[in-house]
């Protein structure tokens, strides 16, 4: 592995596409959810089944923004798979759009110091891995920085400037867990990444390509 990674260094996630079944229905989908500006859709029949192994995490000021974008995400079409909740962490809630793609409305504020907004504080693409430490090892030798890591558990790299998505790597079963949904899961992700360098696999299956 050492001796290929130099050609494909200086990697950074520049943007990411969803394979949808229905391009028009999941253009609609997005646009009233209110994130069709920070994803790509593509037309694709590509099979898969359960867990697709990511999630799209939103960050936004506080309860009454996580319970907006809940909103926008039901009447638009989607499903709850955790309604929005106050935690140990937090408040936030989890669906699942019409094309499958789950994702997570969060913040850390337990209580609104003002009125919901639309404004979105970041944007994590969560990829559920096997072994964290390893695929934090072969992104870094693709070039990827780290900013946080805590163990097997848990790593964030720096965001690309051509991307507003963060990414990061959480354990299958845990991330599986969280989002309430069974971990198993079969066939294609659905997600294409985008690479400012080249095209790749990862060691989980998630493919790269390299951004127009």
């Amino acid at each position: 592995m050492a001796t290929t990674t130099s050609a494909a260094a200086h990697t950074s996630l520049a943007s990411v596409t969803l394979e949808v079944a229905d391009l028009g229905a999941a253009r609609r989908f997005y646009d009233a959810f209110g994130v069709d500006t920070y994803i790509r859709l593509r037309a694709s029949e590509v099979r898969s089944t359960g867990f697709r192994g990511f999630t799209l995490a939103l960050t936004v000021s506080g309860p009454a923004t996580v319970d907006g974008y809940v909103a926008a995400a039901v009447d638009a079409g989607a499903t709850v798979l955790k309604p929005a909740a106050k935690s140990l962490w937090g408040y936030g809630g989890v669906v699942r759009a019409p094309d499958g793609t789950i994702w997570k409305i969060a913040t850390s504020a337990k209580k609104d110091t003002g009125p919901a907004t639309g404004d979105i504080d970041e944007l994590v693409l969560l990829l559920g891995v096997e072994d964290v430490k390893a695929t934090k090892q072969f992104y870094v030798g693709r070039g990827l920085t780290v900013t946080k890591s805590f163990g097997g558990k848990y790593t964030e790299f720096a965001s690309g400037a051509s991307s507003p998505v963060k990414l990061a790597l959480y354990k299958r079963r845990a991330l599986a867990k969280d989002l309430g949904v069974p971990a198993d899961g079969s066939g294609s992700h659905r997600i294409v990444l985008g690479s400012t360098a080249d095209t790749f696999t990862d060691p989980d299956g998630f493919a790269w390509e390299a951004a127009a």
